[in-house]
C-alpha cells in the first residue's frame, strides 16, 4: 500500500519479521490440515451415518455430497441479551446454505457468559478463562471433520476471541463470523451514569438504580454502549471477518436479514472446491491483526483486547505486544467518542456513518491496511469503507458520505486527539495499559501515597469509611490471571468518580482488568508481572509514593522495593465453579500474552 504510515508500516514488518517462525510454522499446519482433510465420499459409511443421522430434509444432499457443507458453531442462550436472536438462526441458515446448493449444520455450541450479570460477583472470576472454554469447545465442534467452512455465532466479550482463537487452528476452511445486532437506544448513557454515581453516595435507592439499568438494558441485541462487545464487532469488519458493515444492524431488520443470507452465500462460495477459496488462517495475517489493534485505537475500544488481540493473534502465529500496541497508538487518531467516551451511543454511532465511515478514513489516511483479504465479495478493504443496504431487497453497499454528528465521528484530519488513547506505562512496578483516551488530558499523571487492597470490595469498604478522602493511588493486587481468573472491577469505576470530583488526585493501579466500561479514572490496568508469585506490587506497602504518567509513560514507586518480602500470596477461592478452573490458573500465562493457560500449554 504506496501511502501507508511510515508508523504503521515499520511495526507491521517488525510484527512480520518476530512472528516469522510461529506464522511459518502455523501456515504449514493449515496446508498439511487441507491436504489431509478426508474425502466424505471414501469416509467409512458408518461415520457418515452418526453425521447424517439428525440432518432431516438435508440428508440426501449430504449423502450425495452435492455441495459445501457448513458447520454453524453458536453460543446461543437466551441469559445473554445480544446472543438472545441466535436461537433461531440455525432454521434460518439451512435455508440460506440450500438457497446456493450447500447445507449447514450446527456443529456445536459453545458457553456464552455475560460480564454485564457476573460484574462484582463470584462468578466473574471464571470469566477470562471462558475464552480458552469456548476455543476448546469450538475445537471439539470442527474435530468431526465433515465441514468445508465455519459459521462462527457469537457478539460478547470473550467469545468472539475465543470462537477465533478455536476456529484458527481449522484455519484450513473459510470462516465468518455472523452478529445479530445491537438492542435498541433505551435510557440515555448520561443518565444512566448519573443514577449510578447517585446511588454510589447514597442519595438514590436500589430500586432507583434498578429502574435505570432496566431502561438501558431492556430487549435483545447487543447492549449499546462502547464496551468489549461491541469493540469485538468493529475488530471484525477492520479484520474483514464479518460481512461487511453488518456490525451494528439490529435484530428483526430486513437488512440484518439480508446480510445473515450473505454470510452463508460466501462461506459457501470461499470453500477449497470453489474458485475463490478464502481460509480463516490466511485471512487472519500481521496485516489484518495490526488493522485490529488500529481500530481499536482509532474508536476508543475496551481494554480488554490488550488482552484478548495477542491470544487470538498468537493462535494464527502472529506475535505481537503492548509496545506495539502503544507505538500504533501515537500515530493513530481517535476518531470516535462513544459512550462512555462520549455522550452517545453503537446506534447513535451507526446511524452517523459507523464503520463504513471509520474505515474509509483509517485507510484514506494509510493508517490501515486496505489489501487485508475480507470476506466481502471484492477482496480487500473496499466495500467495508461503504455502507450496506437494501435496494427492492436486494442488498447492496453505498458510500457512507460526511460523518452526520461531529461530536461523535470525525474524520481523520480532525481527529478528537492525535493518538489513539491505548499508552504503555512502564517502570520498577511493572508494564501496565493506560486507556488515555476516556480520561481528561490535566489528568494524565497523579503522584501521591498508595492505598494498597486486596480486593474490590475492600476498597469499597474503606470509600464507605471515609478513608479514601485524600490524594490517593488505589493499589488493588492479586486480581492477575494466576491468582484469580482477573475478573473486570467494575464495581472501583463509581466511588474512584466520586473521590475525583471532590477534587482529589486520583488513580488505580491494579493487575486486573477494568474493560470497555471503565470510565473516567485514570488507571493503569493489566499490570505485569502480575502480584501473584512475588510480582512488584506484591511489595508495595500503605504510603508509598506511587506514580502514574500517561505523558511521560511511567509507572513507578519512590520505595526501596529490594528491601521488600512480598505479602503473602492469597488461598485461591471455591465455589460457583472456580476450583474447576484450578488448572487454567495455575497454567496461565501473563497478560500481555494473552493471559491464556490453552496457548501457553499448545506452546503457541
Amino acid at each position: 500500500m504506496s501511502n501507508l504510515d511510515t508508523v504503521i508500516s515499520r511495526v507491521t514488518d517488525r510484527i512480520i519479521e518476530k512472528s516469522k517462525d510461529s506464522r511459518a510454522a502455523y501456515l504449514s499446519l493449515i496446508t498439511r490440515e487441507a491436504e489431509n482433510r478426508p474425502d466424505r465420499g471414501q469416509v467409512s459409511c458408518s461415520n457418515l451415518a452418526h453425521a447424517f443421522a439428525g440432518a432431516l430434509e438435508d440428508q440426501e444432499a449430504l449423502k450425495a455430497n452435492r455441495g459445501p457443507n457448513i458447520g454453524v458453531v453458536t453460543s446461543y442462550n437466551d441469559m445473554l441479551s445480544a446472543h438472545q436472536p441466535y436461537g433461531r438462526y440455525p432454521e434460518r441458515l439451512k435455508i440460506y446454505a440450500r438457497e446456493v446448493g450447500a447445507t449447514a449444520q450446527v456443529a456445536g455450541g459453545t458457553p456464552a457468559m455475560c460480564d454485564g450479570v457476573t460484574q462484582g460477583e463470584s462468578g466473574m472470576e471464571l470469566s477470562l478463562f471462558s475464552r480458552d472454554a469456548i476455543a476448546m469447545a469450538t475445537g471439539i465442534a470442527m474435530s468431526h471433520a465433515m465441514y468445508d467452512g465455519m459459521l462462527l455465532l457469537g457478539i460478547c466479550d470473550k467469545i468472539v476471541p475465543g470462537l477465533l482463537m478455536g476456529a484458527l487452528r481449522f484455519g484450513h476452511l473459510p470462516a465468518i463470523f455472523v452478529p445479530s445486532g445491537p438492542m435498541p437506544s433505551g435510557v440515555s448513557n448520561k443518565e444512566k451514569q448519573r443514577v449510578r454515581q447517585l446511588y454510589a453516595e447514597g442519595k438514590a435507592t436500589r430500586a432507583e438504580l434498578l429502574d435505570s439499568e432496566l431502561g438501558s438494558y431492556h430487549s435483545p441485541g447487543t447492549c449499546t454502549f462502547y464496551g468489549t462487545a461491541n469493540s469485538n464487532q468493529m475488530m471484525m469488519e477492520m479484520m474483514g471477518l464479518h460481512i461487511p458493515g453488518s456490525a451494528f444492524i439490529q435484530p428483526g431488520t430486513k437488512l440484518r436479514q439480508a446480510l445473515d443470507r450473505e454470510a452463508v452465500h460466501r462461506v459457501a462460495a470461499m470453500n477449497a472446491d470453489g474458485n475463490d477459496y478464502r481460509p480463516l488462517g490466511h485471512c487472519v495475517d500481521e496485516k489484518a491483526i495490526v488493522n485490529a489493534m488500529v481500530g481499536l485505537l482509532a474508536t476508543g475500544g475496551s481494554t480488554n483486547h490488550a488482552i484478548h488481540i495477542p491470544a487470538f493473534a498468537r493462535a494464527a502465529g502472529v506475535q505481537v505486544d503492548w509496545t506495539d500496541l502503544s507505538e500504533l497508538s501515537s500515530v493513530v487518531p481517535l476518531l470516535c467518542r462513544v459512550y462512555p467516551n462520549g455522550s452517545g451511543d453503537v446506534n447513535h454511532f451507526h446511524n452517523a456513518g459507523g464503520m463504513g465511515f471509520v474505515i474509509r478514513e483509517l485507510v484514506g489516511a494509510g493508517l490501515a491496511h486496505g489489501d487485508v483479504i475480507g470476506v466481502g465479495r471484492e477482496r480487500g478493504m473496499g466495500q467495508y469503507a461503504q455502507e450496506p443496504g437494501l435496494d427492492d431487497d436486494a442488498l447492496t453497499w453505498r458510500d457512507v458520505g460526511p460523518s452526520g454528528d461531529d461530536e461523535m465521528l470525525r474524520t481523520a484530519d480532525k481527529p478528537f486527539q492525535a493518538d489513539g488513547g491505548m499508552r504503555l506505562v512502564t517502570g520498577n512496578l511493572g508494564r501496565a495499559c493506560f486507556k488515555s483516551s476516556s480520561v481528561a488530558q490535566e489528568r494524565w499523571t497523579v503522584q501521591a501515597p498508595c492505598r494498597v487492597f486486596q480486593t474490590q470490595h475492600d476498597v469499597l469498604a474503606a470509600f464507605k469509611a471515609g478513608e479514601l478522602e485524600q490524594d490517593v493511588v488505589v493499589v488493588v493486587r492479586f486480581q492477575g490471571p494466576r491468582a484469580n481468573g482477573m475478573p473486570e472491577l467494575h464495581s472501583l469505576t463509581p466511588p474512584l468518580g466520586v473521590l475525583q470530583d471532590r477534587g482529589y488526585r486520583v488513580a488505580l493501579v491494579t493487575d486486573g482488568r477494568m474493560s470497555g466500561a471503565s470510565g473516567k479514572v485514570p488507571a493503569a490496568i493489566h499490570c505485569s508481572p502480575e502480584a501473584l508469585g512475588g510480582g512488584p506490587l506484591s511489595l508495595l506497602q500503605d504510603g508509598d509514593v506511587v506514580k502514574v504518567c500517561a505523558a511521560t509513560g511511567e509507572l513507578s514507586t519512590t520505595a526501596d522495593l529490594s528491601t521488600r518480602t512480598p505479602a503473602a500470596d492469597p488461598a485461591p477461592e471455591i465455589g460457583t465453579g472456580r476450583e474447576l478452573f484450578a488448572m487454567f490458573r495455575t497454567l496461565a500465562d501473563e497478560a500481555e500474552k494473552g493471559g491464556s493457560a490453552m496457548l501457553a500449554t499448545a506452546g503457541l
